[in-house]
């Protein structure tokens, strides 16, 4: 579908950047988004995708708004209090874009269902806050031949990469898995949640709006995408890092004991 006068007036700053012009903007515009979280990270993602312009945002998330969540997840009101997360951010989605179509999904992500799920979107953005539903959408991201944008937070760091394990690189070999970076998640309990340990409110905002930048990026194609690289920020110090992450050759995905699924 064509974008209508008030589409290009509403992109028209993306449509000025010789990047992105005219033909990203439709492609955003025909570009199907799976967010997989609409918590603190999810917020501000699916914030920046809706009024992009991202023609299909789906939404995973099984969790209910609870007033501690306003501190950081500002897609939510104090009326949102008790609504399912996926409902009251699909609704904040058709406020700020009618154009966007937006699909609930009330469920948690697991390995049973994730590549069915994942099956239907273009690209993957992955905010959840354990490491389980991680794992099950990086390895399913993989089967199913799409790029996934993974994101993290501590209590005043975070962390962010692309993967695109599907693919192989410039040299010819292949691109790295989540397996290659972290390949066994950490035991249970080992790591403290946000409820535990506390996470500044305007972290999530500056990780999770990198976060839409990798996706649109993923969908237009513009600049230098961080596969391969591990971006890290210290909101303590204010301070950035980019650390290079490669294959590793015994990964269980796209190693050489790999087994085809």
């Amino acid at each position: 579908m064509m974008m209508g006068d008030d589409e290009i007036e509403r992109y028209a700053r993306h449509i000025v950047l010789p990047e992105i012009g005219g033909p990203g903007q439709q492609k955003l515009k025909n570009a199907r988004v799976l967010v997989i979280g609409a918590g603190g990270l999810g917020a501000p993602l699916i914030q920046y995708l809706a009024a992009a312009g991202v023609g299909k945002i789906g939404i995973v998330d099984d969790d209910i708004v609870s007033l501690s969540n306003l501190q950081r997840q500002t897609i939510f009101a104090t009326e949102d209090v008790g609504a399912h997360k996926a409902v009251a951010a699909a609704r904040f989605v058709r406020n700020l874009n009618p154009h966007v179509v937006v699909e609930e999904h009330v469920t948690r992500i697991d390995p049973h269902n994730a590549r069915a799920l994942i099956a239907f979107y273009d690209v993957v953005a992955e905010g959840s806050d354990n490491f389980a539903t991680r794992y099950a959408v990086s390895d399913a991201c993989f089967h199913e031949h799409r790029p996934v944008v993974m994101g993290a937070l501590g209590r005043f760091d975070g962390s962010l990469t692309t993967i695109r394990a599907h693919e192989t690189g410039p040299d010819g070999r292949p691109n790295p898995t989540w397996r290659c970076l972290f390949p066994e998640a950490p035991p249970p309990g080992s790591i403290p949640t946000c409820a535990e340990a506390g996470v500044l409110g305007a972290l999530p905002g500056v990780v999770g709006s990198l976060m839409a930048l990798e996706v649109i990026r993923a969908i237009t194609g513009f600049g230098e995408p961080l596969v391969g690289k591990l971006l890290l920020l210290d909101a303590l110090t204010m301070r950035f890092e980019t650390l290079r992450y490669g294959w590793d050759e015994t990964n269980p995905l796209s190693g050489g004991g790999s087994v085809a699924a």
